[in-house]
């Protein structure tokens, strides 16, 4: 059996008056991520974790940020596009290991809901997702609000 291992990152700014979208949640705060997409940090961390462990480079090669079809589109779409990918190459995700970091909102009661979104694209048992949350103390452009930051680790196999 092949079995790969991928690791992803994503970080985004925080700006007011956007909705903060983290595994497909919609998460009620006064700011959210700053990005071309929905900002979708946690997913766009997992895609490239899928992307890195299949050898297909990141997200950034199939999805742009100057691609004006893809402007504000929800990840979740791209996770299903990147699952495609990932399944042409004949892979199979074992599991997901990730974790957010920011400041505020405190997430953890979300945590189930994205895991139950993320274990449907992913076509895994949903403890087959792991979605861990921290803080970073209150040090960096993350304790000061300024931004959220996602890590991801997936498990594919052959």
């Amino acid at each position: 059996m092949n079995i790969r291992v991928g690791f992803g990152y994503d970080v985004h700014r925080l700006q007011e008056g956007r909705p903060m979208v983290i595994g497909g949640v919609t998460i009620p705060f006064h700011k959210g991520g700053l990005g071309h997409s929905d900002a979708d940090v946690l997913i766009h961390a997992i895609m490239d974790a899928l992307l890195g462990a299949a050898g297909l480079r990141d997200i950034g090669v199939y999805f742009p940020d100057n691609d004006q079809a893809l402007k504000d589109i929800d990840s979740k779409v791209l996770l299903a596009r990147t699952m495609e990918l990932i399944k042409k190459e004949g892979y199979f995700v074992g599991n997901v290991d990730a974790t957010i970091c920011l400041e505020k909102p405190k997430i953890a009661a979300y945590i189930p809901e994205m895991r139950k979104i993320l274990s449907g694209l992913l076509e895994v048992e949903t403890g087959q997702v792991s979605v861990k949350a921290t803080t970073s103390e209150g040090m960096g452009f993350v304790g000061a609000g300024e931004g959220i930051t996602a890590y991801a680790v997936a498990l594919l196999s052959k």
